[in-house]
C-alpha cells in the first residue's frame, strides 16, 4: 500500500463519509507530522479549500441528532459513541419529538443537518444550541457548522493518535 492510500485509510473516515478531504490533504502535503494537531491541521486546510458544494457535502453526510440513523442503529461507531455520550441514545419519547421537531425544521431551513460537536456536552446542552442556531442566516450557519465538524475531527484523530498534543 502507498503512502497516500495508508493516509486515506487511516484518516478518510474522520471527516465523515467524505475520503476526498484525507485524499487533497495528503496530495497537498506528504510529509504530515502524523500528531492529531498535524493531520488536523492538512485536514482543515484542504476541507476550507474546497469548493462550496464540496464542503456542503460533507455536512450533508453527517446523521441527524438522534434522528432515522441513529434508530435504525446505521450510524459509523464514531458518531454512534458521540451521540451515546451525549445521552441522546436514552431521549424521552418527549425529548425525542423535539429533537426530531428541530432536525426537520433545520434541515428545511439549511438543507443540512445540525452539527454540533458534542463530547462534552449533554442532551439539554445540544438542545438549547439548536434552539439558538436555528435562527442565524444561511451562511452564518454554514460557517458554524463547518467549524463544528473540524473540531469533530480534531477529537476523533486525538482518539486515533498518540502524542503530546492529546493530553
Amino acid at each position: 500500500m502507498s503512502a497516500r492510500e495508508n493516509f486515506v485509510a487511516r484518516f478518510g473516515g474522520v471527516f465523515e463519509h467524505s475520503p476526498w478531504v484525507a485524499e487533497r490533504a495528503f496530495d497537498q502535503n506528504p510529509h504530515v507530522t502524523l500528531t492529531a494537531d498535524g493531520v488536523h491541521a492538512v485536514l482543515v486546510t484542504a476541507f476550507r479549500a474546497a469548493a462550496h458544494v464540496d464542503r456542503l457535502a460533507v455536512l450533508r453526510a453527517h446523521p441527524d441528532l438522534a434522528g432515522k440513523l441513529a434508530i435504525a442503529g446505521e450510524l459509523t461507531e464514531d458518531s454512534k459513541a458521540e451521540q451515546a455520550s451525549a445521552g441522546l441514545d436514552r431521549l424521552t419519547p418527549s425529548e425525542h419529538a423535539r429533537f426530531t421537531e428541530l432536525n426537520a425544521a433545520y434541515i428545511e431551513k439549511f438543507a443540512f443537518p445540525f452539527i454540533v460537536a458534542v463530547k462534552g456536552l449533554n442532551k439539554d446542552d445540544i438542545l438549547s444550541a439548536f434552539e439558538r442556531r436555528i435562527d442565524n442566516d444561511r451562511q452564518e450557519e454554514f460557517e458554524t457548522a463547518s467549524a463544528q465538524v473540524e473540531k469533530i475531527a480534531l477529537l476523533r484523530l486525538r482518539s486515533m493518535l498518540p502524542g503530546e498534543d492529546n493530553a
